[in-house]
């Protein structure tokens, strides 16, 4: 389904869900357990019979559903914020070479900006020649049609170097990126996504397991933003870095901003019930909950709920799974 598709499904579901609560308000309590959900069901055959596929993924949401009418409208207010692309630009201003035992190289730093935003909004990160070349051979294993006009600049055997050389580069490597990023396939695949974030996670997680969680902290709340602006269509791919930034936070002793972060967690998981993320989130929501004197009642029932339908299973801590991510 294609983007403009996907936010019309969207929209239609908002306001099927308006109109329940509308309902739930107004109409006799006799009427209440049937009316709506045959409106639902009637208005997407009508107005969209090829999208009936819809009807399976949202059917969790129905009034039936744990989830309350303020939920659900947060919910839906979510996904359709999603529909809204996020246009970013690429800038390289600057290089380093860098010369370590016997190898040498040159390190290009590349500014993400989002158009629109305040310079508070940017993300920077750094990669070298091989990083370039690597993400260029990937894409072409999954997307060659897409990328068989375009140019990669090549190594020379000598003068990789130069002032010259670099600066071609510098150019040559923005509009790469410009251009990838111009792909809807490419810019939501993994392998880009990777390009642009997995150095710098497995750098956090690296320390997250060293327990240098103040240096951890630092590098996943520089990547989260630039996670959130990659996945908008896939909220829940970003899980398990806040749930990350949650462990941080709680051992640093920052209960607050632990449950914070945790809140936004568990509402990329509404729907997710069954991600390996959700039952670890939810207990250590209950301890920090009861920490910081919040009502933790709800998250305990949704616990409960979750644990009388599935059979026992070992569940890891929420810690346990973080310090799993990006092993090697």
């Amino acid at each position: 389904m294609d983007q403009d598709s996907h936010c019309t499904a969207e929209r239609e579901l908002l306001e099927a869900v308006s109109r329940i609560t509308t309902f739930s308000t107004t109409s006799p309590p006799g009427e209440q357990q049937n009316q709506p959900k045959a409106e639902i069901s009637g208005q997407r055959r009508k107005e969209n019979p090829e999208k009936d596929v819809l009807q399976d993924s949202s059917s969790s949401l129905s009034p039936n559903s744990s989830m309350t009418t303020k939920e659900l409208q947060e919910y839906w207010r979510n996904e359709k914020s999603q529909c809204r692309q996020v246009k970013l630009l690429f800038e390289i201003p600057s290089t380093r070479i860098v010369e370590h035992h016997l190898s040498k190289y040159v390190v290009y730093k590349i500014i993400i900006l989002q158009t629109g935003s305040f310079d508070s909004n940017k993300s920077v990160i750094e990669r070298r020649y091989s990083d370039f070349e690597k993400l260029h051979r990937n894409l072409l294993e999954e997307f060659s049609e897409e990328m068989e006009d375009m140019t990669f600049p090549k190594k020379t055997l000598t003068g990789n170097f130069t002032e010259e050389i670099i600066n071609e580069r510098k150019l040559a490597f923005k509009d790469y990126l410009r251009l990838l990023y111009s792909m809807k396939y490419i810019r939501r695949s993994k392998k880009f996504i990777d390009f642009l974030t997995r150095p710098e996670l497995q750098e956090a997680y690296g320390c997250l397991r060293g327990g240098q969680y103040t240096r951890a902290l630092e590098i996943l709340l520089e990547v989260i933003g630039l996670q959130e602006r990659l996945t908008r269509g896939n909220p829940a791919s970003i899980v398990p870095t806040l749930c990350a930034i949650v462990v941080c936070h709680k051992d640093l002793e920052n209960p607050e901003r632990a449950f914070e972060y945790g809140e936004k967690a568990l509402s990329r998981l509404r729907t997710h019930s069954s991600h390996r993320y959700y039952i670890p989130l939810l207990e250590t929501m209950i301890t920090l909950a009861y920490e910081l004197g919040k009502d933790f009642l709800s998250l305990q029932e949704k616990l409960e709920e979750w644990k009388a339908k599935k059979d026992p299973v070992r569940v890891f801590t929420l810690k346990e799974l973080a310090v799993r991510e990006y092993v090697q």
